[in-house]
């Protein structure tokens, strides 16, 4: 797993100074991230840089642990997944939309291992909303992911493709209830 967070201003033009870049995850500690364990969870390992969140018999998952000190709106979250087992929600990635108490998920592999989408938009999970589709997710693939956050959007890329592009002007953004 590869996690970098760049922050950038929305009017910012493409001349402007780079972004700043953020690594979440160096591969070589778990000490900035930690395990959510609510019970069922799957041990989360560190082998060959590469952070491994097994399988459980719930969620299973990791929080970092210097989240207030990151951009909050006008960022990208990159990083690579791959798959290893199962077959139903690959990716779950939490992030905030302008403060801490409006937060969405990027879902990539629910429902049965294929929806991609956001939850919760207007309290609609991934599966009912605008960004809800259907990707294919293979095991033992890595995949690249990059999400955007303005103050009025949210983008998902899977590789080259985007497969999300949803304006969040006026509507309640919320993690899944």
């Amino acid at each position: 797993l590869l996690l970098f967070l760049s922050s950038f201003a929305a009017d910012e033009p493409k001349t402007a100074e780079a972004p700043k870049e953020f690594v979440l995850f160096n591969g070589k500690s778990l000490d900035d991230w930690e395990t959510v364990d609510i019970g069922g969870s799957g041990v989360v390992d560190l082998e060959g840089g590469v952070m491994i969140i097994n399988q459980g018999e719930s969620i299973s998952g990791v929080v970092y642990k210097k989240a207030d000190t990151l951009p909050l709106t006008n960022y990208e979250i990159t990083l690579e997944a791959k798959r290893l087992q199962g077959v139903d929600f690959f990716v779950g990635l939490t992030f905030p939309v302008g403060d801490v108490k409006h937060c969405a998920t990027l879902i990539c592999g629910g429902w049965g291992g294929s929806v991609t989408g956001i939850s919760s938009i207007d309290g609609f999970d991934a599966s009912d909303n605008n960004t809800s589709s259907y990707q294919r997710y293979e095991d033992d693939k890595w995949y690249a992911i990059k999400l955007r956050v303005t103050p009025e959007n949210l983008s998902a890329w899977i590789g080259e493709k985007q497969v999300i592009d949803e304006d969040i002007k006026d509507k309640k953004i919320a993690v899944r209830p």
